[in-house]
């Protein structure tokens, strides 16, 4: 049975007139993750194109290439994609249930945030839209502002790009100090960890992604600091 099958009939429930959002309650155990995290991206992700006012083949194509959607699969995929488009409930609340789902897991919160960005940056451009969706997304997963301005340059090419930030340190930070944070941030997204612990893949390849950006940023400020010393 494909994860979309599954997707399918989690949310049979708004044939009978409910919310999407209310899908979210239905999906607390281990083996439902893979399922809730496809429906939040893909549900976050057309409140989000939504509010920019436009949804681009591109940022479709973008769907598939986080999720590898199969050509039989796709049917459910664009019903989900649909459905939350056209839900009354506020892209709010789905962000509230994607925490109850996913609150003791602030990594799995995380991972949908990059998803989201991807899925934003898709087109070339980042709308001031989609920047103040993310931002009140990022608040309600409990993310400060720090770790948004973090992922806003990873993903956001015009934004200011600084490496302390990927690693989350000061830049005056002593070297010995800055070394324990990047090997904390290799330990908690190497896919491998992630792949243990029984997440998603689509969460695995946002974490392969976070990986080559915190290792850039390593050898960045190794270039730093070796230029400064």
């Amino acid at each position: 049975m494909s994860i979309w099958t599954r997707i399918a009939e989690a949310i049979a429930a708004l044939a009978k007139g409910e919310g999407l959002a209310a899908v979210f309650d239905k999906l607390r155990g281990p083996r439902e993750q893979s399922v809730g995290f496809a429906i939040a991206v893909i549900a976050l992700g057309a409140k989000m194109a939504k509010a920019d006012g436009t949804v681009s083949r591109i940022e479709v194509r973008a769907f598939r290439e986080v999720f590898q959607i199969a050509p039989e699969d796709e049917r459910e995929a664009a019903r989900v994609f649909n459905l939350a488009r056209q839900d009354v409930a506020g892209f709010e609340v789905y962000a509230e249930r994607v925490v109850k789902m996913f609150g003791q897991n602030p990594g799995m919160l995380c991972n949908l945030i990059e998803g989201l960005f991807y899925i934003a940056m898709a087109d070339g451009e980042f709308h001031p839209a989609e920047d103040a969706f993310l931002q009140r997304v990022a608040e309600i997963f409990g993310l400060d502002d720090r770790a948004f301005r973090r992922l806003r340059a990873r993903f956001v090419p015009e934004a200011e790009h600084d490496p302390y930030d990927v690693l989350g340190v000061e830049r005056d930070a002593a070297m010995d100090d800055i070394r324990s944070a990047y090997r904390a941030a290799v330990r908690e997204s190497h896919p491998d960890r992630l792949i243990a612990q029984g997440l998603p893949e689509e969460a695995v390849k946002m974490a392969e992604k976070r990986m080559a950006d915190i290792n850039r940023a390593w050898e960045e400020i190794r270039v730093d600091r070796g230029a400064a010393a």
